[in-house]
């Protein structure tokens, strides 16, 4: 019984080291061109909530944040020249790095981009 005490102890204590909850690093790649942000992460039961830089020195809210079996996604709103722009992200959680997809699309035209986070510490 110990033994199987010991095991779900040890799975629960990896489970949290794979919490996304903190501040993070982020680059990502545009036709190009890298653009570093800091992305603010918050999971509360299975919701991710959190920001990311907008223009100037405000923040945007995320919206639609989920995290599952280390899988994290959620959406960006933003308002370029008066036209909505959203960006959804999607990536693994593993230990302080985070990888993944950015899908956006303007003007008719979908784009796909990497990124990746470190997580500050």
């Amino acid at each position: 019984m110990a033994a199987v005490v010991a095991i779900f102890g040890l799975v629960g204590v990896a489970r949290a080291a794979e919490d996304p909850t903190g501040t993070w690093k982020s680059t990502a790649t545009y036709q190009g061109k890298s653009r570093d942000a800091t992305v603010k992460l918050k999971l509360e039961g299975d919701k991710l909530t959190g920001t990311v830089p907008g223009q100037g020195n405000q923040e945007v809210a995320i919206t639609d944040g989920t995290f599952k079996d280390d899988k994290l996604s959620f959406s960006v709103v933003r308002e370029v020249n008066g036209e909505k722009i959203t960006q959804k992200y999607s990536g693994t959680v593993s230990g302080d790095t985070i990888k993944g997809t950015i899908e956006s699309s303007r003007g008719g035209k979908s784009r796909s981009s990497e990124w990746e986070a470190k997580r500050q510490k």
